[in-house]
């Protein structure tokens, strides 16, 4: 029998040791012998069926030499940090859904697992169900990757959806978000695009194959974004969606960023609704494919993660593939990408145009909203001059 152990036991843990039951038959047949949990690393014991597991001494789970799996699902930096490295000092696979970990230390935890002959995988950790990691560092492993892209967050697409069908405000969406039990009382890592810059860090990562530090991403969420700017959009054939963004740029540079963003209503992604993710991949050789399904929730991010476990176990020893070079130089400054731009400004039509030349009107309903020719958002911004700006949207292209 293969016996593993989880960290953590809240959403994504209690997934885990739940698929890992319920599944049992077909998790055998697959690898040719029982898979079991055996310690469950609490910090509250809880009654219920796996109380008998749980201990709230990591030690134990260091030590024990039966281990060979560890699933980690607490969350944060500074315990998971902690327990990954001790996981893998002892020679364990390490297996997460925590995408801030894998985003700020990701890197040096694969090192430490190459040096230790193990495995360090996070599939759970950008799609939570969707098969994003793999596809991208196996599938499409004769493509250059040029570019990556999706909305990253179910609890923000959910938001928008509700904006968008029912008219409703931000406020009032988020409001029905966390009553749904879809945000969180405290929604700022969803709704300020934190998640999802932390999510495109990773896909930059393993899509260049160079570090990319969350902490020159600008990540603007949806928290200022105005229903108002919605109904144009919607009408002029748009639909507004928060995107993670990284793309490969001249001279081996690449760039990330967060930020909503005008996508025509043609687009598969502009019909990727409620709680649901989609990430698409543009290599040099397939053009773009497209990755759909549910990013989170207990049951979808459990089966990447128990995924993730049964491959370290069929790997022998771990898999080659994953991971990236700590050098994190050559990053463009996303002002400096091209591409059309929305703007609602409080100026006439003739101001607009003062400033931006041939322009595409959208409104002129009291303020007045257009799309720009194509142009970098730092030449966007400067040729806002005296305008007074009430919005301002990048456009996929």
């Amino acid at each position: 029998m293969i016996q593993i152990a989880i960290l953590g036991f809240g959403t994504v843990g209690t997934g885990v040791a739940k698929v890992v039951a319920e599944n049992a038959r077909q998790i055998e047949r697959k690898l040719g012998e029982p898979l079991a949990v055996k310690s469950i690393l609490v910090r509250h014991f809880k009654d219920g069926p796996f109380r008998q597991l749980m201990t709230d001494d990591f030690t134990k789970i260091e030590e024990d030499g039966d281990i060979r799996v560890v699933v980690e699902a607490i969350g944060g930096v500074e315990a998971a940090y902690d327990y990954t490295r001790r996981a893998l000092g002892a020679g364990k696979h390490v297996v997460t859904a925590n995408k801030q970990l894998v985003a700020e230390k990701g890197c040096e935890l694969l090192a430490l697992a190459r040096k230790k002959n193990v495995s360090y995988l996070f599939e759970a950790s950008v799609g939570g169900g969707i098969p994003i990691l793999h596809p991208l560092t196996q599938c499409m492993a004769a493509n250059r990757i040029d570019e990556v892209y999706g909305i990253l967050n179910g609890t923000t697409n959910y938001i928008l959806t509700r904006m968008v069908r029912a008219g409703a405000s931000f406020a009032d969406a988020l409001a029905e978000a966390q009553e749904k039990g879809y945000a969180e009382a405290d929604p700022t890592a969803d709704v300020d695009g934190i998640d999802t810059g932390r999510k495109i860090c990773i896909l930059a990562d393993l899509a260049f194959g160079r570090q990319v530090d969350p902490g020159q991403v600008p990540m603007a969420g949806i928290r200022n974004l105005s229903l108002r700017d919605v109904k144009i959009a919607r009408r002029a054939g748009y639909r507004v969606k928060l995107l993670g963004r990284a793309v490969r740029t001249a001279g081996g540079g690449r760039s990330a960023y967060v930020a909503p963003h005008l996508i025509a209503e043609e687009s598969p992604l502009a019909g990727v609704e409620d709680v649901f993710n989609a990430v698409v991949v543009r290599g040099n050789a397939t053009g773009e494919v497209m990755f759909y399904g549910r990013g989170a929730g207990e049951k979808p991010t459990a089966s990447a993660c128990v995924a993730d476990v049964m491959e370290v176990l069929q790997q022998s020893p771990r898999r080659e593939e994953i991971g990236w070079s700590p050098e994190s130089g050559g990053f463009t400054d996303p002002l400096d990408l091209p591409g059309r731009h929305y703007f609602r400004v409080e100026d006439s039509l003739t101001s607009a145009a003062a400033g931006f030349g041939q322009v595409e009107v959208l409104s002129e309903d009291g303020d007045t909203a257009f799309l720009t020719e194509t142009m970098t958002g730092r030449e966007a911004l400067a040729r806002c001059g005296e305008l007074t700006v009430l919005a301002h949207i990048p456009v996929l292209a």
